[in-house]
């Protein structure tokens, strides 16, 4: 069978094509791979001091090695509800993390009110501030509760080098306050929470925890952090990953054994020397390749090295 069974690149129109089910990981919506997660020597015991301690862990490694996955795992074992995700960039602050206000939104709705006033018109819209505001979500993660939330702040490193410094004081003291709602005296305010369609009344503009979150950060290593941020976090670096550890990866995630000799075998040596020896490539980029090599629509052998080298590019090229 050759690889072209989808889009041929002739033009010609085939309204009966059928495409094949995605892999388990690109299913929508998404699920969380908890259950497939195997976590590697070492990081058992850093999330459990981690959650002992009430400190945040910083996990370090190559993109695609399971960072990110580390929480989802806790989460469910631990039942600490859905997992809060901040996925920091280069403009990513505090602010945006703790809540996020609509002022211009404020000022629009304000103007429509006095519009119909002056109309003559009946209005039924709001100048109440909490219906412009909301929780980011580690301002969510710090709310008042009997059990600790789950918080993944991701790709750390690529924040700007001020954020690390102000996440210090919110990470040692637990609370923060919402200047808006302290300067217009409002008592009680219900601000939807990050991801939910719920509501929490926050009082006095104080938001103080009761539970310090379990907080993983996830690091690529792309720029040192400031001593004083790390002093305040249990650290845990990725191991590469060896030929065992990545055949139950697969396994787990493709349902496949990967056997001693042949072909599969190959990609699986290759991908770990390649590891081994420093190139960046993703355990996700191995999965994806696997399941198209020993899919519903095999490439035949002439393509299988074509379709290899489009797949495990290493990351840090062009």
């Amino acid at each position: 069978m050759t690889w072209n069974p989808y889009y041929r690149g002739d033009g010609v129109v085939r309204e009966d094509t059928r495409l094949p089910d995605p892999p388990p990981w690109r299913t929508f919506p998404r699920t969380s791979g908890a259950d497939v997660f195997q976590p590697p020597e070492g990081l058992v015991d850093a999330v459990n001091a981690a959650l002992a301690l009430r400190r945040p862990l910083l996990v370090t490694g190559s993109p695609g090695t399971g960072k990110s996955t580390v929480i989802e795992q806790v989460a469910v074992e631990l039942a600490l509800g859905p997992v809060l995700r901040w996925h920091v960039t280069s403009r990513s602050t505090l602010a945006d993390a703790l809540y996020h206000y609509d002022a211009l939104g404020r000022i629009h709705a304000h103007r429509l009110q006095q519009e119909k006033a002056r109309a003559g018109e009946t209005d039924t819209g709001t100048d109440d501030i909490a219906a412009f505001m909301s929780l980011g979500p580690l301002g969510t993660a710090l709310l008042p509760s009997d059990r600790p939330r789950a918080l993944l702040i991701d790709e750390i490193d690529k924040a700007d080098l001020d954020l690390p410094g102000d996440l210090l004081d919110v990470l040692e003291r637990g609370v923060f306050r919402i200047e808006e709602l302290r300067r217009e005296g409002q008592e009680v305010a219900h601000l939807r929470m990050s991801g939910e369609d719920a509501k929490y009344p926050v009082r006095g503009g104080l938001v103080q925890c009761t539970e310090f979150p379990f907080i993983v950060m996830t690091s690529n290593g792309e720029q040192e952090l400031p001593a004083p941020f790390l002093r305040r976090c249990l650290r845990y670096t990725m191991p590469r990953p060896t030929a065992a550890l990545v055949r139950e990866v697969v396994r787990g995630h493709l349902q496949l054994d990967v056997p001693g000799s042949g072909p599969l075998a190959d990609l699986v040596d290759d991908f770990v020397r390649r590891v081994g020896d420093g190139e960046h490539v993703a355990i996700d980029q191995l999965l994806s390749t696997l399941h198209l090599l020993d899919g519903a629509q095999k490439p035949e052998a002439a393509e299988r090295g074509a379709l290899i080298g489009l797949l495990m590019k290493n990351l840090s090229g062009a």
